[in-house]
């Protein structure tokens, strides 16, 4: 049990490494429509690392070898409040033009919902992810682009 809360928060703060030290820690974070959006990118061997048992090992049907996880946690900007009930389409374009899209499932890691999922990002980029952010009792969702590369 200790083992998959150290791993969670192991997660937590790569996640927050990867938003802090990016050198320019603003293009990992925006505010949109009212919603603040941070996202980060961190390599799919650290979710493998969970034990086989512990929820997190098979989250978004397990981790692939080679691959990296893209989350995204969304907060309401004026009052700081997690939002855990959005549904999330991320597109993620690389330098040649290739194009992934998928789903960004809600995950749970050290008792935070956050949204991630697998992309298979070869190069070193850049890559260009646009996010679409479907919230209830919003009539259009909220979209952001980030730019991402590996240092």
């Amino acid at each position: 049990m200790r083992t998959g809360y150290m791993m969670g928060l192991r997660l937590v703060g790569v996640l927050a490494l990867a938003i802090s030290s990016a050198g320019h820690a603003a293009s990992y974070e925006q505010v949109v429509d009212g919603i603040a959006i941070y996202f980060g990118v961190v390599p799919a061997e650290l979710v493998r690392g969970h034990p086989r048992e512990h929820p997190e090992s098979g989250m978004h049907g397990g981790a692939p070898v080679g691959e990296s996880h893209l989350m995204v946690a969304l907060f309401d900007a004026k009052t700081g409040n997690r939002i855990t009930d959005a549904r999330i389409a991320a597109s993620v374009t690389g330098d040649a033009g290739a194009k992934l899209e998928k789903r960004l499932e809600p995950m749970t890691v050290a008792g935070a919902l956050t949204f991630g999922n697998y992309f298979y990002l070869s190069g070193s980029g850049p890559y260009r992810i646009d996010l679409q952010i479907l919230l209830p009792g919003r009539s259009t969702p909220v979209r952001a682009r980030f730019e991402w590369g590996r240092s």
